[in-house]
């Protein structure tokens, strides 16, 4: 018998799945509310202007109903883990699958500006809880030899979600003579586009049917045999089970519970690698990153773009976000994570700059003049470039992976808390200080993507090659 007070070795390592066809898509099911969550979060895009003229809404109150999402993934993603460790990991998938169906009818029919706030909030909530499932549920199914690649669906799946709404909402506004309160099966343009996310939420619940609960969960509430199966499943019957079984059972007994109290320390109420995780989090988003994804048709719009050819534009932008982040997810390991995190910063200093440079002419005719016109384009599509190879993906790799072991949940929960807060503060305030100086709104994000340059060379550390236990 091996002794409790030492991880068992099961050979789990090394082992490999009888069927990787058959793990692939388990994690590509649980990927689908990666899918959900990048199509929520951007399909609002083709909707903002039909919004502000069907209800006669200013720049403030509009801001306010599409950031308004964002109160909800706070809380879904605060609750999200509680819910899996009580009733499951799928179950939650499943109640995540019907808040995005419910919350796609209820925004594609509202009867008020407030009705339709409120259906955004149940889809917020159903994207936080999805944010944080699908993640934790790979993880938790893949075996260990695949984990890392099995894991990078989530966010594969976020932006090829952002790309296929984009997509969808050029189709229909084409379809509606460019004209997003055109009529479409009864409906205006862009309710169609609000409601046709029912599909993929459907297929994501129907998923949830077809794969096995997390063999961790299971153990948790004394379903050994059950673990074992799925174990067998998914990593091969090579797999030592008795010794595999131990080995989780011993990693769950182990674990150090970490508190919001474990987080106090230093001078300033966090300890200092909470506040650079913090730090990541808020650059992240204060570069303006949101503003692409949900008003960049209106973005078009208000220098002179004609409506289908805004939205043909949201579509290329999130193309070029999906070669961004497979190039990340090539370099990170081979580059490392700080001079990927710098080369972005870089990049999106230019493009920024670029921009605010383009939007500082006057409109001719209702449109930039050709030349600004062509830079704010080709330069917006360089921002997201650069983002989408560095810290679209680099901020959420440093977070798991630079706090100590013994505070990394609270801490990344903590981090993540303020990466949804900076997000709604750029979502909520984009539309007013557009109005303001849309220029100068360009400025504000290129000084943030200046200032993350000099906050990484000063304070974040290195972590590519180093195991989560030297971390400290």
């Amino acid at each position: 018998m091996t002794s409790t007070a030492q991880a068992p070795q099961s050979g789990a390592r090394t082992a490999h799945p009888d069927h990787l066809g058959h793990v692939i898509f388990i994690a590509a099911a649980a990927a689908m509310g990666g899918f959900l969550f990048g199509y929520d979060s951007s399909v609002i895009n083709g909707a903002v202007e039909a919004i502000r003229d069907r209800y006669d809404v200013g720049s403030a109150a509009l801001a306010q109903v599409i950031a308004i999402a964002l109160i909800g993934c706070a809380i879904g993603a605060a609750t999200a883990g509680r819910i899996a460790d009580r009733i499951g990991r799928i179950r939650c998938m499943q109640i995540a699958a019907v808040l995005f169906t419910v919350s796609a009818v209820g925004s594609a029919l509202p009867f008020a500006l407030w009705d339709l706030a409120f259906w955004r909030v149940i889809g917020g909530f159903a994207i936080g809880m999805a944010s944080v499932i699908g993640p934790a549920y790979i993880a938790e199914v893949a075996p260990p030899a695949y984990r890392g690649r099995l894991g990078s669906f989530q966010q594969a799946a976020i932006v090829v979600g952002i790309a296929v709404s984009q997509l969808v909402n050029w189709g229909l506004l084409n379809a509606a003579g460019g004209d997003q309160r055109g009529k479409l099966m009864g409906l205006e343009a862009w309710q169609v586009m609000l409601g046709v996310m029912v599909v993929p939420a459907v297929l994501y619940g129907m998923l949830s049917f077809a794969i096995p609960e997390s063999p961790r969960f299971l153990l948790s509430v004394g379903k050994r045999e059950r673990a074992r199966e799925i174990l067998a499943e998914v990593e091969g019957k090579d797999t030592d089970l008795d010794a595999r079984v131990a080995e989780i059972e011993h990693a769950m007994k182990s674990e150090h519970k970490s508190s919001f109290k474990d987080l106090l320390g230093g001078s300033f109420f966090f300890k200092p690698i909470v506040w650079i995780g913090i730090g990541l989090s808020v650059f992240q988003q204060f570069v303006g990153i949101n503003v692409a994804f949900y008003y960049s048709s209106t973005l078009w719009q208000s220098v002179g773009v004609d409506p289908s050819d805004s939205f043909f534009y949201s579509f290329t932008t999130s193309i070029i976000n999906i070669v961004g982040t497979v190039i990340a997810m090539i370099f990170v390991d081979r580059v490392g994570r700080k001079p990927l995190a710098l080369i972005g910063s870089v990049g999106m200093v230019v493009g920024l700059a670029l921009e605010a440079w383009a939007f500082s002419y006057d409109l001719v005719d209702g449109k930039l003049p050709s030349t600004q016109g062509w830079v704010a384009l080709i330069a917006a599509h360089l921002f997201v470039l650069f983002f989408a190879l560095s810290w679209g993906v680099v901020v959420w790799v440093f977070l798991g992976e630079m706090f100590p072991n013994r505070i990394r949940a609270a801490a990344l929960g903590v981090a993540a808390s303020a990466q949804w807060i900076a997000n709604w503060a750029i979502t909520a305030s984009f539309p007013s200080l557009a109005d303001w100086n849309l220029s100068g709104t360009y400025v504000i994000y290129t000084v943030c993507a200046a200032l993350s340059i000099p906050f990484v060379l000063k304070f974040v550390k290195e972590t590519k090659g180093k195991s989560l236990e030297e971390m400290g």
